[in-house]
C-alpha cells in the first residue's frame, strides 16, 4: 500500500468523497466530479471537457497515477477519456481534473459528485534511451498495425 497525500482546493465541496476503492479486489479507485457551485456539465456527442475533482495530491517518487475510464460509463453512454490512460506524474502538484469525452450519440450530464473515472496507482520504471547502429532481429520484424493477424 502506498500513501498519497490529498489537499482540498479552496471552494471544493468536502462532502464529495475522495478517490475510493469500491470493492476489496478493485484495482482502480473511483474518482468523482467536484464541480463549482455543485453544478453540472453537459457533454454533447463528440464533446470533451476537463472535469475538476476538487483536490491536489502528492504522489510518492517512483509512482504515477493512471487515469482510466469507468467501464459502465463507456458501455452505457460512450463516456471515455481521450488520452487513456492519462498519467499524473509524481512531481505534479496542481489541481486534479479528468478529461471526459462523449463518444456516444446522446448528450450526457456529468453531475456534481458523480463517479467519472478510476485512478490506478502504479510503479514507474524509467528507461535509458541509447542510440544503436542496429537492432536485433525477431520473427515479427518491422510488422506493424495488424501484422500479427485478426484472430
Amino acid at each position: 500500500m502506498v500513501n498519497l497525500s490529498i489537499a482540498w482546493l479552496e471552494g471544493a465541496d468536502r462532502s464529495v468523497p475522495l478517490p475510493h476503492y469500491e470493492t476489496a479486489g478493485a484495482a482502480g479507485a473511483d474518482v468523482r466530479a467536484n464541480l463549482p457551485d455543485r453544478g453540472m456539465v453537459v457533454l454533447t456527442a463528440g464533446q470533451r471537457a476537463l472535469i475538476p475533482c476538487g483536490f491536489r495530491m502528492e504522489i510518492p517518487a517512483g509512482y504515477e497515477v493512471q487515469v482510466r475510464p469507468r467501464s459502465g460509463l463507456a458501455l452505457k453512454h460512450g463516456i471515455t477519456l481521450p488520452n487513456t490512460p492519462g498519467t499524473i506524474d509524481c512531481d505534479y502538484r496542481g489541481p486534479v481534473g479528468v478529461i471526459l469525452m462523449n463518444a456516444g450519440q446522446e448528450p450526457f450530464e456529468v453531475r456534481h459528485g458523480d463517479r467519472i473515472a478510476q485512478f490506478v496507482v502504479a510503479p514507474v520504471v524509467r528507461g535509458n534511451f541509447v542510440v544503436a547502429e542496429d537492432l536485433s532481429d525477431t520473427d515479427r520484424g518491422a510488422g506493424g498495425f495488424g501484422s500479427t493477424g485478426t484472430t
